[in-house]
C-alpha cells in the first residue's frame, strides 16, 4: 500500500522577513544625504547597534532558514549528497560572478578592485554552511558547531598577538579600530592578493574590511542559527494544530529573549560591533531575527481563515521583494551606481551627479534635511520595487 506524504506548507514569515529585510537594506544604504541621516537608519560608528546594523545579519539568518527548506524539498525530491554539493558549490559560483559584476559595474578599476562586501559574504557563508548542511542536519551538531565558531572567534581576538603590537587587552582592547586580529589578517590578505592579482585589491577602508575574510567565520554561525530555525520550522509539531504551532513559536520567543541575554552579558567582554561581527553581535542580532520571525509567523503562518485587508496590505510588498531578494538588490546598485556616473551640468556650468542633482532639485531644492534624506531613500525603495513587482506578476522567480 502506498504511503503519500504530504507537502509541507509554505512558510509565508520568511519570505515577508526576507523581503522586510531587504527593503531596509536598500533604505539604510540610499539615502539622499550622507550627512543627514537619523540616527537609526546609519551604521553604529564602531562599537554599539542601531536598527540599521539588525538588517544584514538577519538576511544571512534568512538564508540559513531558507537553506534547510531548499535541503528539504531536494531530499524529499530523490536527491542524494552529492547532488546537494553540486547545488552549494554552483550556488557559491553563481554569487560570486555576482559580486565580481557589481563591483566592477559601470567600469573596471583594477587597482581598487574589492573581493570583498554584501553579496561574496553572503556567498561564503551560502557555501560553508551549505557544506556543514550536506553532512549534517543534527540540531545538536549544529548548535555545537555554532557555539565553536563563537567561542573561538573570540579566543583568536582576545588571545593571538597582533604583530608589532602586542596582545589584545594589554594596553589596548580588544575591539581596537586598527590593532585587531580582524584587521591585520585583512590587511595581510590585501598583501597577498597584490601579489597574486598585479597590485589589484582594495579594503573598504584603509585598515580592514567590515566584510573581511576572518569575520565570516562569526558569520557563518549567524547563517547556522538560521539554519537551526529553520529546522525548528520543519518539526512535525507545525502540522498538529494552532495549540501546538503556538507552542513552537513561543519556542522562538524564548530563544530570542535568551540570546538577547547572553549577548549582553558577553557584551562586557566582548563589545558588540558590526565591523568586527563580535559574538556578542552575532547572539542580539540572531535573537532580533527569531523575535521578528516569531511576529511574522503568528500573522502569516497557517492561516484557516482569508487574510484581512489591512493584513494584506502591510505583506503584500514585503512578500513581492522577497520573492527575488536578489533581484531587488542587484537593481539598487546598479541603479544608485549609474546615477552616480552619469552626471549632469547645471547653468552655472558646474557638472554633478545625476543622483546629486535630482536629490538638491526634487526632494532638497529648500535645502537637506533628514526628512528630505528619507524621502529620497523611500522613493528610492519604491522605484526598485517595480522589476519585483513585473516579476511577480508574470511568476518568475529568480533563483541562485
Amino acid at each position: 500500500m502506498a504511503t503519500t506524504v504530504s507537502k509541507p506548507q509554505r512558510v509565508l514569515s520568511v519570505d515577508v522577513l526576507r523581503g522586510l529585510t531587504i527593503a531596509l537594506m536598500i533604505l539604510v544604504n540610499d539615502p539622499g544625504d550622507w550627512k543627514h541621516v537619523f540616527i537609526q537608519l546609519d551604521h553604529a560608528e564602531w562599537n554599539g547597534l542601531t536598527l540599521t546594523d539588525l538588517v544584514f545579519p538577519t538576511f544571512l539568518f534568512v538564508v540559513g532558514v531558507s537553506m534547510v527548506f531548499s535541503f528539504t524539498a531536494r531530499v524529499a525530491r530523490g536527491n542524494c549528497r552529492k547532488s546537494l554539493t553540486g547545488h552549494v558549490w554552483a550556488r557559491f559560483a553563481k554569487l560570486v560572478i555576482l559580486a565580481l559584476a557589481l563591483n566592477y559595474f559601470p567600469r573596471m578599476h583594477w587597482q581598487g578592485m574589492r573581493l570583498y562586501g554584501v553579496i561574496m559574504r553572503i556567498a561564503l557563508c551560502s557555501l560553508i554552511a551549505g557544506m556543514v548542511l550536506v553532512f549534517t542536519r543534527n540540531p545538536k551538531v549544529l548548535a555545537v558547531i555554532v557555539i565553536v565558531l563563537l567561542v573561538g572567534y573570540w579566543a583568536l581576538l582576545r588571545f593571538v598577538p597582533i604583530p608589532g603590537v602586542g596582545v589584545p587587552t594589554h594596553g589596548f582592547p580588544i575591539n581596537d579600530e586598527v590593532n585587531n586580529l580582524t584587521a591585520f589578517v585583512d590587511r595581510w590578505a590585501l598583501v597577498w592578493q597584490h601579489k597574486l592579482f598585479f597590485g589589484a585589491g582594495a579594503l573598504y577602508r584603509k585598515t580592514s574590511d567590515p566584510e573581511g575574510l576572518l569575520s565570516t567565520l562569526p558569520s557563518v554561525a549567524t547563517t547556522l542559527i538560521g539554519a537551526l530555525i529553520g529546522l525548528h520550522f520543519r518539526r512535525p509539531e507545525w502540522q498538529q494544530g494552532e495549540a501546538a504551532r503556538l507552542r513552537m513559536r513561543g519556542y522562538l520567543f524564548g530563544w530570542g529573549l535568551m540570546l538577547v541575554l547572553a549577548g549582553g552579558i558577553w557584551n562586557n567582554a566582548f563589545p558588540m560591533n558590526k565591523n568586527l561581527w563580535t559574538s556578542s553581535f552575532v547572539l542580539v542580532t540572531a535573537a532580533a531575527a527569531m523575535i521578528a520571525l516569531g511576529i511574522m509567523s503568528l500573522l502569516v503562518d497557517y492561516r484557516s481563515q482569508p487574510w484581512p485587508t489591512w493584513l494584506r496590505v502591510i505583506t503584500w510588498p514585503w512578500l513581492v521583494f522577497g520573492s527575488n531578494a536578489i533581484v531587488a538588490y542587484t537593481s539598487s546598485v546598479v541603479l544608485v551606481k549609474a546615477l552616480i556616473y552619469i552626471h549632469h551640468t547645471g547653468p552655472d556650468g558646474k557638472s554633478v551627479s545625476l543622483l546629486s542633482w535630482l536629490y538638491k532639485t526634487v526632494f532638497a531644492a529648500h535645502g537637506s534635511t533628514v526628512w528630505t534624506s528619507l524621502a529620497w531613500a523611500v522613493c528610492f525603495v519604491a522605484v526598485c520595487f517595480i522589476p519585483n513587482w513585473i516579476l511577480w506578476r508574470k511568476k518568475i522567480f529568480v533563483r541562485m
